[in-house]
């Protein structure tokens, strides 16, 4: 067997230092961003260097108002009361979040302690009998702990997200009037602080937890890492009510501004006149920056406890092998070092001089990251395993080399940069798909639509393909261990894809906060083309989102299985089988809800959006300011109210199953809920996505076609409106939430694997 060549001490230095290096980068790079003043003032002259990504550079093209102090002190008003805005939705949700987070944690002390009578003796262990383990009441005491510490770190890493992006956009704003290079590095680096805290957090928590549960459970390592567990199913818990909440928040406010702004009004897109416009940006954050934050911390948590689970009760956990047990963080801090590199990329080594580098550099990123990691994982691969091992494989030891695990993770890592690269082929406008879709906007909105959705559906296959492909070869090396170290590789790089990821939103309130503040059509064709990039980028980051949610929850079937003692999952049983078909109707359903709950929500912001406009005299021509406040309000009160019905849906759904009906049939719905559920998320994503950048390529008519089917106003442009906003919600609720559903799903049914597998099947019992 052999042992690692990293020693013990080596592996409990690495983790934790690479995690601190990346929250004192983070932090470099917000220093960096709040140079950038958003008080008037003269800028002074820079002698010495000249700054290549200066922010001291003499601003000398006075016809852009460079020097205007009304508009320096309207961009500081408007992202004050976007910041505003956001804080208090946050906070709002989180109240009704705590309420059920504090009852949950009950739920699971109560359901895990009664496993065992909520004796405090020590059993005899699960994987073998002939040892003798904590008693089940600990496990109950540990898991509930862990699952706060997930809950709050995710509520915290969606919090800050949301505040690092508020801090940004008026400051990217400000930057665009000095050219695109300087704005698009101000929004880089806002989303850089983003990534580089959250993965940076999300370890380190881990880490510590992992540590000071050590010193109870001592040798009893399976029992350890299951309590570990809890931490998963609190991240994504949290994920789920800030994806669903925040994205009913911000399509409901999108789809009110635009149908009345837009089609009814023909006024611009985030026109100061448009009440909902501020809403709209508020929802930018809190959908797409908190959301996505907690989403991906989500998947992160649940990949690395899916991962530590199966190796507990393999060679590493059965021999008490440090390094090997800790492969799983020591990838991820290895992540942390890699995306550094990455970011530098972007921000310091090469300069962005015109617009159509943007997207080329967004990409780069991806490819840079993804090369330097596989050779990061070869290295931790080689210094962290034994040269040979064996891992858990539904009863047996499976032996498995270093080489083999190797490849597991780059399969991963790989599959999701296949993801990404087909995500925005599909999504981007300088692709012949979108071009596509906006040209059959010439015969109105009902052939935009078809097009659209039949993108959808077609996007899905390399995808699939991608996802099926690193499944097989990472279960024939290594098992379910090989899927959950896959699922780490796709997020190995989780700070670089944030980073990018944030990069969308923020640059799309820059475009915003432009218009509001009535700067010029120079700055806004700025704003415009990084908001155009960020709309591919945003596409890539739910690819990636999807594809890794979809290993990761396969790697939690597998765990759920053994620990709930199935010996096979066999489809030709009833109940394996009515699970099945009801876990594929589930992602349906959700979807249904969540549409229903924006639609809900949109039509009482259009109501108030027409109200205004027709009773406030004088907002047409500008001299009258409409009444932002009603709009954010109306966002607020539907989206806390609509959250949550979808998420009760995802929660109980596991509880309900494994109690009355057993865990062979919670086996068949949780199978059942990841096949139907990946294709109805990647379909979503990209058939919204395509939408929105078909509308966006005909706004910037940049080519001879996209002009023959302008300007903004034209017939057209209208069916490509109502494209967009019937995509909102696809892209930006139902899509993106579903990964949640799929991942939770399998978490939860994990943590209560071991009440199931003694109390569960009541109804089964009965007959």
């Amino acid at each position: 067997m052999g042992a690692s060549i990293l020693s013990d001490f080596g592996a409990e230095i690495l983790i934790p230092v690479c995690a601190v290096i990346g929250i004192a980068f983070s932090l470099v790079q917000w220093v960096l961003v709040s140079k950038v003043k958003l008080s008037p003032g003269r800028e002074s002259v820079n002698n010495g260097s000249g700054a290549k990504n200066g922010y001291s550079d003499y601003l000398i093209e006075e016809e852009e108002g460079l020097n205007d102090h009304s508009v320096v002190l309207k961009c500081a008003e408007i992202q004050s009361a976007i910041s505003e805005g956001a804080t208090s939705f946050l906070f709002t949700e989180y109240q009704y979040v705590g309420i059920f987070m504090v009852a949950f944690a009950i739920l699971i002390f109560l359901f895990l302690g009664s496993v065992e009578g909520f004796s405090s003796k020590s059993q005899p262990c699960t994987y073998d009998k002939s040892k003798i383990c904590k008693p089940a009441l600990a496990t109950a005491a540990f898991s509930t702990i862990s699952f706060l510490l997930g809950a709050i770190t995710s509520v915290v890493s969606g919090f800050l997200g949301m505040k690092i992006a508020t801090y940004a956009n008026a400051r990217t704003t400000l930057e665009a009037r000095k050219g695109v290079g300087k704005a698009f590095i101000t929004a880089f680096r806002s989303g850089a602080v983003m990534g580089f805290l959250l993965a940076a957090n999300g370890l380190l928590v881990l880490y510590i937890a992992i540590n000071l549960f050590k010193l109870y459970y001592g040798d009893d390592w399976s029992g350890l890492f299951e309590a570990i567990t809890g931490y998963g199913l609190g991240g994504s818990s949290m994920a789920l009510f800030g994806r669903v909440g925040g994205g009913i928040y911000t399509k409901a406010a999108d789809v009110g501004a635009d149908l009345v702004g837009k089609v009814e009004r023909n006024i611009p897109e985030d026109d100061p006149r448009n009440p909902a416009v501020i809403a709209d940006n508020v929802g930018d954050n809190v959908g797409d920056i908190a959301g996505m934050g907690s989403d991906l911390f989500g998947s992160y948590a649940e990949s690395s406890c899916a991962a530590l689970v199966v190796a507990s009760i393999s060679s590493f956990g059965i021999n008490h092998e440090l390094t090997p047990m800790l492969y799983p963080l020591i990838i991820s801090s290895v992540g942390i070092i890699v995306c550094l590199i990455t970011t530098l990329f972007a921000t310091d080594f090469f300069e962005i001089k015109a617009v159509k580098e943007i997207e080329p550099s967004l990409k780069r990123q991806l490819i840079i990251s993804t090369v330097l990691m596989t050779i990061g994982i070869g290295i931790v691969s080689w210094i962290a395993l034994p040269s040979s091992f064996t891992i858990f494989n539904f009863g047996d030891q499976k032996a498995v080399k270093n080489w083999q695990l190797f490849l597991c993770v780059a399969v991963g890592l790989w599959a999701g940069l296949i993801i990404g690269f087909v995500t925005e082929y599909y999504t981007s406008n300088a692709y012949s798909p979108v071009q596509d879709v906006a040209d059959s906007c010439r015969t109105g909105a009902a052939t935009n639509v078809i097009f659209g959705l039949a993108l959808g559906y077609k996007s899905c296959i390399i995808p699939i393909f991608a996802i099926a492909i690193s499944i097989f070869v990472s279960f024939s090396f290594a098992a379910m261990y090989g899927i959950a170290v896959a699922a780490l590789g796709m997020l190995s790089t989780i700070a670089t894809g944030l980073a990018i990821d944030a990069y969308g939103p923020i640059s799309d309130n820059a475009g915003g906060i432009a218009e509001m503040a009535g700067m010029s059509h120079r700055i806004r064709e700025r704003t415009d083309a990084l908001d155009a990039a960020g709309n591919t980028t945003a596409a890539i980051g739910k690819g990636f989102a999807i594809g890794s949610a979809a290993l990761v929850s396969l790697a939690l079937f597998g765990a759920f299985v053994s620990r709930a003692a199935i010996s096979t999952v066999d489809v030709l049983t009833p109940k394996v089988f009515i699970g099945l078909l009801v876990g594929a109707m589930l992602p349906y359903w959700f979807s249904a809800m969540t549409m229903k709950s924006v639609g809900s929500a949109a039509l009482k912001m259009v109501e108030e959006v027409r109200r205004q406009f027709n009773t406030i005299p004088g907002l047409m021509e500008g001299t009258t300011k409409p009444d932002y406040a009603t709009c954010v309000k109306i966002s607020t009160d539907a989206s806390i109210k609509e959250m949550i019905p979808p998420g009760a849906l995802v929660m109980l759904t596991p509880l309900v199953v494994g109690i009355f009906f057993g865990v062979e049939t919670l086996s068949g719905v949780l199978a059942g809920s990841l096949v139907s559920g990946v294709q109805i998320a990647i379909s979503a994503s990209n058939t919204g996505g395509a939408w929105d950048n078909a509308k966006k390529y005909i706004e910037a008519g940049a080519s001879p076609h996209a002009k023959s089917l302008g300007p903004k106003g034209s017939d057209p442009h209208k069916a490509a409106v109502i494209g967009d906003t019937i995509g909102d919600p696809l892209k930006d609720t139902s899509g993106p939430s579903l990964n949640i559903l799929i991942k939770l799903m399998a978490v939860e049914s994990l943590v209560f694997a071991p009440f199931f597998a003694t109390h569960g099947g009541l109804l089964f019992k009965l007959f």
